[in-house]
């Protein structure tokens, strides 16, 4: 287990996944490790992995994944969304997110999931307000300028890069078939990280 937590770190440092924004706020203080010279913070990667541990259990809690719609607008979350989605077996929404989704029972397009996954809280604003309108608890992959409101559970980490997104969602989709026994600790996971 911890190889694998060693690896993991490593893998996360390649993908840039603890550079976060020159901006921070107060809310996401407590996963900064410092600053940089021309002030970039350093988001504890230490804290992303045990955030993404954290997540997998509540995902795996859930006993139909396609009670778990996970949500990206942001371009380079939408195929990793989709991957995410094709390994675990939730409901992926790549694109835009049509308002109502959650809260209003008359489109066609209407869901009652037990729990959303956002790529940034930022974009994904309106299905984070629909989700804490119809009491839905949120996982959020959350960069250190991202608003923390409505956002159950916070995943630190680079939101902005394409390989940052998909090596988050590579190891929750990891992490989720571990847990649900579909992969074996013993040998690692075939599938690459998708970029």
């Amino acid at each position: 287990m911890a190889l694998t937590k060693e690896e993991d770190i490593q893998m996360m440092l390649v993908c840039k996944t603890h550079l976060g924004t020159r901006n921070i706020e107060f809310n996401m203080k407590r996963y900064v490790f410092r600053r940089t010279a021309d002030g970039i913070h350093i988001i504890n990667i230490g804290k992303t992995w045990e955030k993404i541990m954290i997540a997998a259990k509540v995902i795996v809690t859930i006993e139909n994944p396609a009670d778990i719609i996970v949500a990206s607008q942001r371009p380079y979350g939408s195929r990793a969304v989709l991957k995410f989605s094709q390994y675990t077996g939730a409901q992926a929404l790549a694109g835009r997110w049509m308002p109502g989704t959650l809260t209003n029972q008359i489109t066609t397009k209407y869901l009652e999931p037990r729990l959303l996954i956002v790529t940034d809280p930022r974009m994904d604003s309106q299905a984070v307000k629909e989700a804490a309108y119809a009491n839905i608890p949120v996982i959020a992959l959350c960069d250190t300028d991202s608003p923390l409101e409505h956002v159950d559970i916070a995943i630190p980490g680079n939101n902005k890069g394409k390989e940052s997104i998909a090596l988050v969602y590579w190891l929750l989709a990891r992490e989720v078939q571990y847990l649900r026994g579909s992969l074996s600790r013993a040998n690692p996971w075939d599938i690459m990280v998708d970029s």
